[in-house]
């Protein structure tokens, strides 16, 4: 969709590696500037370099979204250089370990819930209070998981977590539907990224792709795209909802 989101200012957080970078080049080809963040300089640095060599426009922000002011300071940086923030996915989060109940500790729920909680809450809260200050609206969209519908067992926290990204989705869509401010999210099934793709392992690799109708595991372009369609004028009149990216997974 060239030219879709001509003029528009998006910031994707988590931008360095798989569905992130693969959204934060998605969108730069139909025409926004990007400002994207992680905590991987080098990878932020080769993608920030691949956006611009291919005629885009993009700024690479090293951030913790775990933490307020980074959160701030990303959303501040998209004003400075590009006068607004029309789009936000918010895309930085874990994955986690196999554990059981009575083995977990503290640590082990902070590992999850700071990153995939706490920090898409601050992201909203200043992707938000940007879009309220300038006006026009704006269009967010959160990245969440099958298991943000459904659970499975030994790790309760990551499910836990993604259930918490859809009730934010849902009352944040509500409480700012007046304002012209949209907020969805997609919902991934297994995909082929660095943190859930294990070729080494053919059993992990059988046992993802047997959890989908269609046989076989996704492609991050594939939920860039459907994060592209939300953020774009032909979603104006979604919000609240949760699109499944799953092949099937959840019809199942």
């Amino acid at each position: 969709m060239p030219g879709i989101l001509d003029g528009k200012v998006a910031l994707i957080t988590g931008g360095t590696s798989g569905i992130g970078r693969a959204t934060a080049i998605k969108m730069a080809e139909a025409g926004a500037k990007i400002v994207f963040t992680g905590r991987r300089e080098p990878e932020g640095r080769a993608v920030e370099a691949e956006i611009r060599a291919a005629g885009g426009e993009a700024i690479y922000v090293p951030a913790d979204v775990g933490k307020a002011e980074d959160a701030d300071r990303m959303v501040q940086t998209a004003v400075e250089n590009f006068g607004r923030l029309d789009i936000a996915f918010n895309n930085a989060g874990l994955t986690t370990g196999a554990k059981a109940l009575l083995d977990e500790t503290e640590a082990d729920f902070d590992a999850i819930m700071v990153p995939n909680v706490r920090g898409m809450w601050f992201s909203l809260q200043a992707e938000i209070r940007q879009m309220m200050k300038q006006g026009g609206g704006g269009a967010i969209v959160n990245n969440s998981s099958i298991f943000g519908s459904k659970g499975t067992a030994m790790s309760a926290h990551y499910v836990a977590s993604k259930h918490a990204v859809e009730g934010y989705t849902k009352s944040y869509a509500i409480e700012f539907a007046a304002a012209g401010i949209r907020v969805n999210a997609v919902a991934p099934g297994f995909i082929k990224t660095r943190l859930t793709y294990y070729p080494e392992h053919p059993e992990a690799e059988k046992y993802m792709i047997a959890a989908h109708a269609m046989p076989r595991m996704g492609e991050d372009w594939e939920v860039a795209d459907a994060v592209l369609y939300l953020s774009s004028p032909a979603a104006g009149f979604i919000t609240g909802a949760i699109l499944p990216v799953d092949g099937g997974c959840l019809a199942k």
